[in-house]
């Protein structure tokens, strides 16, 4: 079977943590079972890709590899275990901006190798390609484009100073880590989108699958950032595979991050019907043709087939059942 996720975040890298464990890919894997039965891939958002402190970081990418090569911080949920933190306390002495956001030191080895093989020429996918083959992470990980396509928020600024009051822009990990979405903000761009197109594999990944599922990632700055980028939207709706998606809200809710503040910025309510409709059916303009929605929660949306079923991701196993929930719903069976 070969699945395809869209995916951002640490909810989405999670998410993937159940494909492999329905499908016995990557830590779940038996002894003797063949590891290409199954083909998983990832095609990861980079809206929230970074340069800072001379390096780039790609904190969606870096989760899911972490996640699945087994080196994420199970209490953060993102970055290395077992981290240290001297390089950051160094930046901090000597002033460094911006103080608001912290590298460990296993983590800024990463950023360290990724950032002299982009400067040396290599694209985004290849570098990545080459930074898992220290995870072996039993998927393939996507990003879903080479070019740069960075999510910026524009707030009104809350001061103080002259500045206060005045609308700009600031990237989306200023107003996530740094302000924590707490600051009055009007809109999100996705810039460098409107010139980006789909990275090397990405649309073959979407049009060959036997599946495509959207992750319960933030529908905005996740999910919304990968179909900024050009072609996505069109092998979205010209795969013969059924695209089904997870609902990201539980009573109201967003399970983790802040999906809520980006879904009231851009006017659409916390709820798993409005996100559905965001993404609208596939038999009209949208992509989906099937929406997973928490037990107890409803939705009804012409065009898309909608069942409820538990959707906390507690652990892999339950997680697992709610990806053999969705490919049940596509007409599959695991």
């Amino acid at each position: 079977m070969k699945v395809t996720v869209l995916v951002g975040g640490v909810g989405g890298a999670r998410f993937l943590l159940g494909v492999q464990h329905l499908l016995g890919l990557g830590q779940f894997g038996t002894e003797g079972q063949p590891q290409d039965e199954h083909e998983l891939t990832a095609v990861v958002n980079v809206g929230d890709d970074a340069w800072m402190f001379g390096v780039r970081i790609c904190p969606d990418l870096d989760t899911c590899m972490y996640t699945l090569g087994g080196g994420i911080d199970p209490e953060r949920g993102w970055g290395h275990r077992n981290e240290t933190w001297h390089a950051k306390e160094e930046l901090a002495a000597y002033g460094v901006q911006p103080d608001w956001f912290g590298l460990g030191d296993r983590d800024l080895a990463t950023h360290l190798v990724r950032s002299q093989m982009l400067r040396a020429g290599y694209p985004l996918s290849a570098v990545t390609e080459a930074l898992c083959k220290r995870w072996s992470p039993g998927a393939r990980l996507l990003p879903v484009s080479d070019d740069r396509s960075e999510t910026h928020v524009v707030i009104t600024d809350p001061g103080p100073g002259e500045s206060a009051g005045e609308k700009r822009a600031i990237h989306f990990q200023e107003w996530w880590v740094r302000h924590r979405a707490k600051v009055p903000t009007d809109s999100f761009a996705f810039v460098g989108a409107e010139t980006a197109t789909a990275g090397p594999g990405v649309t073959e990944a979407i049009e060959g699958a036997d599946v495509v599922l959207i992750a319960p990632s933030n529908p905005v700055v996740s999910i919304g950032a990968i179909l900024a980028i050009g072609g996505i939207r069109a092998a979205l709706r010209a795969t013969a595979a059924p695209v089904i998606g997870y609902s990201p809200i539980i009573a109201g809710k967003p399970l983790r991050g802040m999906a809520d503040e980006c879904l009231s910025v851009i006017g659409v309510p916390s709820t798993s019907e409005a996100v559905a409709a965001h993404y609208g059916a596939r038999s009209a303009t949208g992509i989906l043709d099937g929406w997973l929605v928490h037990e107890g929660d409803d939705a009804a949306l012409d065009g898309i087939e909608v069942r409820a079923v538990p959707l906390m991701m507690t652990d892999p196993a339950a997680t697992a059942e709610m990806v053999r929930a969705g490919m049940k719903l596509g007409g599959l069976t695991p």
